[in-house]
């Protein structure tokens, strides 16, 4: 019982944690926190659950047919996983896209929505590999897979997904009905090929530990970009905020104070 509850803590507390820190960075207008909550849970429950299902028939399909054990492993987690994890946790995004279209209206909004979705997820697939550790190796197996799942790849799962959040925008954003079109099929291929590369890594050593390192460099340098587009955004939206509401403090609308408070990016951040 003791090893479950640890499991479940260094699954979901380091991804609470991490949600939090999505949230602190959008710092001029705030997502409800009810959706935030409702997204997280969605990935946590509906898309863990889900892909858990969908990957274990995929799986068993593929030995069926094969009796290939090996073959079932590698293409379930260079296949099946992407296609299904993303899928599910990319409707997260999707339903607040079409239902909550007013909270939903620039490339910030995307990536946070679509990154605790994943954190949702995550916190859930990390408790299961956790606990495994554990089963398999005892404690020092446990203590390996948090290293593994908190800190070398902790950011993984929002990575992927947040190209599905920044396809959403940007068809939010724009009015051509091309890109309407095309910008959320390529924000969801995006988030299918990164991670399908890193399972596919994982999954097929080609250069022994060169090719682990290899996937987490490169999943790195995905998280650097996705932290680098949300400084980018908000960059954006502070730029916006900066310029309607100068003329605001013209008009006496709005006093000095406040056109100080609105633009800070420090400010907002800690705001509730």
């Amino acid at each position: 019982m003791i090893a479950l509850l640890t499991a479940l803590f260094f699954g979901f507390i380091p991804c609470f944690l991490f949600a939090y820190i999505l949230y602190w960075l959008d710092r001029y207008e705030k997502e409800p926190k009810i959706l935030l909550g409702a997204v997280f849970l969605w990935g946590a429950l509906v898309a863990a659950g889900g892909s858990y299902i969908l990957n274990s028939l995929f799986g068993m399909t593929i030995f069926a047919f094969s009796g290939s054990e090996e073959l079932a492993n590698v293409t379930g987690a260079t296949l099946s996983a992407p296609l299904v994890e993303e899928t599910l946790k990319g409707l997260a995004v999707l339903i607040i896209f079409l239902i909550f279209r007013h909270e939903f209206d620039s490339i910030l909004d995307g990536v946070v929505y679509a990154g605790i979705a994943a954190l949702g997820f995550a916190a859930t697939e990390n408790s299961i590999y956790i606990w495994r550790g554990y089963a398999s190796e005892g404690w020092g197996g446990l203590a390996l897979l948090v290293f593994i799942r908190v800190i070398l790849v902790g950011w993984q799962h929002p990575f992927y997904t947040s190209f599905i959040g920044i396809g959403l925008a940007v068809a939010r954003t724009n009015r051509n009905s091309f890109i309407k079109i095309v910008a959320p099929l390529t924000g969801w291929g995006l988030a299918l090929f990164t991670h399908s590369m890193h399972n596919f890594l994982a999954s097929v050593p080609l250069f022994g530990e060169l090719t682990c390192l290899l996937g987490s460099a490169l999943d790195w340098i995905g998280v650097l970009f996705m932290f680098a587009v949300i400084l980018w955004a908000g960059w954006m939206e502070q730029k916006n905020i900066v310029r309607h509401m100068r003329e605001e403090v013209q008009l006496g609308i709005i006093s000095p104070a406040q056109y100080r408070t609105a633009s800070s990016g420090l400010a907002q951040s800690f705001a509730w």
